[in-house]
């Protein structure tokens, strides 16, 4: 599947590329925009590549680099399908890029695009409990707790549980 482009006042969010990795790495680099993830860091920019190949051959999937003008992406999203009217929701943004509205957008646009376009009835997100930042982001676009699946992810920082938010379609 390939994301649409999508446009709003403080961002273009365009289909993610192969070429986007090299600037993606700032993202997944920095030990702190990372701390979160399943895995470490990337430690190579050919890490960075062989992630956004894996990334891309995802079946049932779209991913959009974050860009404010469809340019360099600062950032991407990802709207995973596992099964039919759910779908799944990440995102990265680099350290320099947060703060601005970028993410919100972005999470209000792929939404809005998987309940008209896709059909979706359910979107979720699976965060880090000590993820605040994440948490408040999507709290403030209209996704709400569920609940907590207890040592759901083994990484980097040990056995982490996962807070589920979700959002329906109206």
């Amino acid at each position: 599947m390939i994301a649409p482009t999508l446009r709003g006042v403080r961002g273009v969010y365009r289909p993610l590329m192969i070429e986007d990795a090299p600037a993606l790495f700032v993202a997944h680099a920095d030990p702190v925009v990372h701390h979160f993830w399943s895995g470490p860091a990337h430690g190579t920019l050919e890490g960075s590549i062989a992630h956004t190949t894996a990334t891309l051959a995802v079946k049932n999937s779209l991913h959009w680099a974050i860009t404010r003008d469809g340019g360099e992406a600062l950032g991407r999203m990802s709207l995973v399908i596992p099964r039919e009217g759910v779908g799944e929701i990440g995102v990265i943004l680099r350290a320099d890029a947060q703060g601005n509205g970028l993410c919100g957008e972005a999470l209000r646009l792929v939404a809005a695009h998987g309940f008209g376009a896709l059909g979706l009835h359910r979107i979720q997100a699976d965060i880090d409990p000590d993820n605040a930042a994440s948490l408040r982001l999507f709290e403030r676009n209209g996704f709400q707790r569920e609940g907590v699946l207890r040592a759901n992810w083994k990484t980097h920082i040990g056995l982490r549980d996962s807070v589920i938010l979700a959002r329906f379609a109206d």
